[in-house]
């Protein structure tokens, strides 16, 4: 911000002075958002965009300019965002890329808490109101098991997926700590009345490939995350019977955030970018 520590919380004092609530709470070792903090944020967000709307309608600003704030997975960033950036990039050089990643199952959540303008997640069987949806691909969700010589292997060639004739409540599973895969497998194992032994739940699809490929367990993750992993070769595909519906993967976004020129235009560029593809 090319400005010093005491110019920042004198004007964020001053801020407070004037709305007359704290912005900010403080302490050792930390700084966060209040509720009013939360609030202004998003004024202040919205007062950004109008003023830059005014500014192309008035004509002093004939090209897109500023920042959209995005959030994904380390795998979307090559596997489904590459071909999106580098049309956007083209289109409209002035805009910069603000990129966050994490685990894909956190995407919808930093979007409704207004912490990015834009996240590459699955959708939800329940898309909350305030989020706008853009399917972009599909991707089946797979079992997997090691490829490597070990226990687990050996209880998965034991058995027969296909048919049926395995013991699922004995066999460790690697599982997702939260998100649509999770509530996918968790309905898919409710549905047949299995009682999984669960090994460990752990936070993305990469972690999950990365505990199979060393034998600790079976999971599931999606094919295209599986193939971007560098472990392609390390596990294998199981076949199962009723295998489990495939995810939809796209971007989600607040419909107010869609206003602002900026976001609205990248989410063009990726509608345009995987049109026919769902």
């Amino acid at each position: 911000m090319h400005m010093s520590v005491s110019a920042v919380s004198r004007t964020i004092q001053r801020l407070e002075d004037e709305l007359g609530q704290r912005l900010l709470e403080r302490d050792n070792r930390s700084v966060r958002l209040t509720g009013a903090g939360h609030e202004f944020k998003e004024y202040a967000r919205n007062a950004i965009d109008e003023w830059q709307q005014l500014r192309r309608k008035l004509g002093s600003d004939e090209d897109l300019a500023g920042d959209v704030s995005l959030y994904c997975s380390v795998t979307a960033t090559h596997s489904v965002l590459a071909p999106i950036l580098e049309a956007f990039r083209l289109t409209h050089p002035s805009v910069e890329i603000k990129m966050h990643t994490g685990d894909q199952a956190d995407g919808i959540s930093r979007i409704l808490a207004g912490q990015d303008d834009i996240a590459v997640s699955s959708r939800p069987s329940q898309l909350p109101r305030r989020l706008d949806f853009l399917p972009l691909l599909q991707s089946p969700l797979q079992f997997c098991a090691p490829a490597a010589d070990c226990a687990v292997r050996d209880m998965v060639l034991a058995g027969d997926f296909r048919g049926g004739d395995i013991d699922w409540n004995n066999i460790p599973f690697i599982v997702p700590e939260r998100g649509v895969t999770k509530e996918t497998l968790d309905a898919w194992f409710r549905q047949r009345g299995i009682r999984p032994h669960i090994y460990a739940q752990v936070a993305g699809h990469e972690a999950i490939v990365a505990m199979v490929s060393l034998g600790l367990g079976i999971g599931i993750a999606p094919q295209l995350v599986i193939e971007a992993s560098g472990m392609a070769d390390r596990v294998e595909l199981i076949g199962v019977q009723d295998s489990l519906p495939p995810l939809t993967i796209g971007l989600c976004s607040q419909g107010q955030r869609l206003a602002s020129p900026l976001v609205k235009s990248l989410w063009d560029v990726a509608r345009q970018t995987y049109s026919g593809q769902v």
